[in-house]
């Protein structure tokens, strides 16, 4: 069974990486895609995520690297014949947003979700707080 993790990965972070990880312990092949909202500036260019990806997914021999520039998730999922995809939840806020998407992908196409749990020592990282930790020249302890 393939799956798709998506994100933005702006940048990568470790939780991004330990649920990649355990995504790639479940499926056969998990595609980690960059995907682009023309809508959103990124604050790295998508070359850069998808080499830091690759770099995360060293040793993941069922994990491929990919971006998806145009259209929906479920567009993305139809084309490469990926019926599930991996989300990664740090707690309550995170599923209540990612709920009502994975919905509507799985009203739209079929697409199921698969939501992984945050591990709890990493539950409260994220990009943002990454790159705020980074332009102030702090490194997370």
């Amino acid at each position: 069974m393939r799956a798709l993790f998506p994100g933005s990965f702006d940048p990568v972070t470790q939780g991004h990486q330990d649920v990649l990880r355990r995504a790639a312990l479940l499926f056969d092949e998990v595609v980690v895609c960059v995907m682009v909202n023309a809508n959103k500036t990124g604050r790295f260019p998508v070359a850069e995520r998808l080499d830091r990806l690759r770099a995360a997914s060293t040793g993941l021999s069922n994990v491929t690297v990919d971006a998806h520039t145009g259209g929906l998730l479920v567009d993305y999922c139809r084309e490469a014949g990926i019926g599930v995809v991996v989300r990664g939840v740090r707690g309550a806020a995170d599923l209540d947003y990612e709920w009502p998407m994975a919905r509507m992908n799985n009203q739209l196409a079929g697409v199921e979700t698969v939501f992984i749990a945050a591990d709890p020592d990493l539950a409260h990282v994220s990009s943002t707080l990454v790159t705020t930790m980074s332009q102030l020249g702090r490194a997370p302890e």
